[in-house]
């Protein structure tokens, strides 16, 4: 029933089922969920989907067409965002801070349509920049030292990495989306804001002597078990220069703490955002090759260093936007793939802001195939 209910909010959007072949299709049972847990075989091919894209069935119809015909077999879902929740909570506690950015129209039945298709449904969750949240609850976020509210460059207050509270409340948003049905939940904005010199410093009341890199790795042994418990693998977004800076960045993010807590990292490697000169290379964004396989190669390297050898344990984000010279298309797309293959891994995610794709299909096959290399063979060096 609930698969038929979210066809008919699909059909009402697409206009006359018979435009709408792909689900039509799909009316019979339905197929064998993906399972959660992740192995060396497993596979992870993944497009994001902000809210916008979410909560119009038409879109979604398109994007799953899309996964139905190329290795696409994933959709990062924003299920909390800067704007709120994404969804209708069933949680007061949870339900207090949803915003008003809208929900997703029939959530139960869009996650069972996903898995008719076989295609694995992940929950991106930010957290700590979280504008409704701070918005609702003044008294847990990052202060100024005269005590008011702490704003980043766009205005935007942030709750307190450091405060227990958030941390809860965050992790019984995981905890829901776990139970809805999601294989993943992947934190995002697991991270204190940039300390610009240009802002007021931030004051943090309840860190207590412990440090930012601290502050992530006690989130995350608090959440990671409940959100496993819960029927969900625990992932979160880091920054890309996280895989080569040996020590934590000034956000907190360094790799030896978080890697052995997540079953999976996804490092943000975009080539446009490492500066000229990073490995060597004038312009980083013309080198896309270059970049993402140096980038994914130092985290395998350090991953082996921790003992942690899964090859399903890394899944970069590639870049599928344009941003700077050179524009990015198929070609583009095509050598970030090749790279992280060559850097002895099969999985990565798309990160398109608008979840627009069309440029970048010539670039996806037709079928989900492994194409990783053995890491560190002749084979994979260029």
């Amino acid at each position: 029933m609930r698969k038929t209910l979210w066809f008919v909010a699909v059909s009402a959007a697409c206009g006359l089922a018979a435009l709408c072949p792909t689900l039509s299709a799909q009316a019979g049972p339905a197929a064998a969920a993906r399972p959660v847990s992740l192995d060396d075989t497993t596979i992870v091919r993944a497009l994001y989907v902000n809210r916008w894209a979410s909560q119009s069935p038409r879109r979604m119809r398109q994007l799953i067409a899309l996964a139905d015909s190329t290795e696409i077999n994933a959709l990062v879902i924003d299920m909390k965002d800067e704007f709120g929740l994404n969804f209708e909570s069933t949680d007061p506690v949870v339900e207090r801070n949803a915003g008003h950015g809208g929900r997703i129209p029939h959530l139960a039945e869009l996650l069972d349509t996903l898995k008719a298709h076989r295609i694995r449904p992940i929950a991106r969750l930010v957290v700590f920049k979280d504008s409704v949240a701070a918005r609702v609850n003044p008294d847990h976020v990052i202060h100024q030292p005269n005590g008011q509210p702490w704003r980043d460059k766009k205005g935007l207050t942030w709750v307190d990495p450091y405060d227990t509270t958030i941390w809860d409340y965050d992790i019984r948003v995981a905890e829901e989306m776990a139970r809805l049905g999601f294989a993943e939940v992947q934190f995002d904005y697991i991270r204190f804001p940039e300390p610009y010199p240009s802002l007021p410093p931030q004051v943090f009341r309840d860190a207590n002597g412990m440090t930012k890199p601290q502050a992530l790795v006690r989130f995350l042994e608090a959440a990671c078990p409940r959100v496993r418990k819960a029927g969900a693998l625990c992932t979160a977004d880091i920054f890309g220069l996280v895989t080569t800076v040996p020590g934590a960045l000034e956000v907190g993010q360094q790799w030896e703490p978080l890697s052995p807590r997540l079953d999976v990292l996804l490092p943000m490697v975009y080539p446009s955002l490492y500066p000229h000169g990073a490995f060597g290379l004038a312009l980083p964004n013309a080198n896309p090759y270059q970049v993402i396989y140096d980038a994914t190669s130092r985290a395998h390297e350090r991953d082996l260093k921790l003992r942690i050898g899964s090859s399903a344990h890394v899944r970069p984000w590639l870049q599928a936007f344009t941003l700077g010279k050179p524009r990015y298309g198929a070609h583009e797309l095509e050598e970030q793939k090749r790279a992280v293959y060559d850097a002895g891994y099969d999985s990565w995610t798309l990160w398109n802001p608008g979840s627009l794709y069309e440029a970048f299909v010539p670039a996806l096959e037709k079928t989900t195939v492994s194409r990783k290399k053995p890491f560190g063979s002749k084979e994979a060096s260029r």
